[in-house]
Order: structure tokens, then sequence, then C-alpha cells
């Protein structure tokens, strides 16, 4: 296990998408306008009509994978946090439709239905990176 102080708390960055934007290609674009390296989403909030989570769906090594995928279905993004590293989000999502909801990563591609709000806070004294294992799996990092 490895941990990571911020002593810093930067910008507060609000992010409201619109219809048709891409939710993950989007979030990437502020933060490369804004220079944000580390950080956390605290918040996403709003709704899709295409969308895809990824889950795992087993305990054993390597995992198998489980894509969920919905197109032109409306959906309610209940939730969405994740960690900034190196400039790239790494996000998790709660989406829902009448009947029941799903959790898991979110992958490039899903599309903002009506709006879509997130709320981004920069760790400014850190530069984190995802470096991976001698499984492969990308862990965070300090940079350097």
């Amino acid at each position: 296990m490895q941990h990571y102080v911020s002593h810093q708390t930067g910008r507060t960055i609000y992010v409201g998408l619109r219809p048709g934007d891409l939710v993950v290609e989007r979030l990437i674009e502020v933060l490369r306008q804004e220079g944000l390296c580390t950080g956390v989403v605290i918040s996403g909030i709003g709704t899709l009509d295409i969308c895809t989570l990824h889950m795992v769906t087993t305990v054993g090594y390597p995992p198998i994978e489980h894509f969920e995928r919905w197109i032109n279905k409306p959906l309610e993004l209940a939730g969405v946090q994740g960690v900034i590293a190196d400039g790239i989000p790494h996000l998790h999502a709660i989406v829902s439709d009448r009947e029941k909801a799903y959790a898991g990563h979110l992958e490039m591609g899903c599309r903002v239905l009506y709006l879509a709000e997130f709320v981004i806070q920069e760790s400014p004294d850190l530069h984190l990176i995802r470096k991976p294992d001698e499984n492969g799996i990308n862990l965070l990092q300090a940079a350097g």
C-alpha cells in the first residue's frame, strides 16, 4: 500500500456539458485546457443516452470484465467520482434506467442526453501518475 498527501487545495472547476457532448472526452479537454495534472472528480450528475460501463466479473487474476452498453436509451447519471492522475481521469459512475441501477468504470464515448455537471478539485502540490505493477495493474505513484 502507498498513500500520498496533498497539503494544498487548488482550484475548484465546475463543468457543464450540453446535449451530445462526450463525457470523458470533454473532461479530458477541460483538464488539458486548465493544465490540471492531479485532482479528484468529487461530483458528477446528469443524463446520458449512450453509455458504456465496465465491471469485473471474477475474483481471480486476470480479471474478466463485462461491458454493459446502452445506445439511444435515457439514463440518469446518478453519480460520478474519480481520481485524476497525470491529467487523465479514472471515473466510476452509477447510472439508472426506470428499473434498476448499474455501477462501473465510465468508458469513453458516453454521451450527454440533456445536461451533465461535474465538480473537479485540484491538488496542485502532487503529481501522481499511473504505472503498471508486475501484474499490469495501473497503480497510483508519485511522479519522479
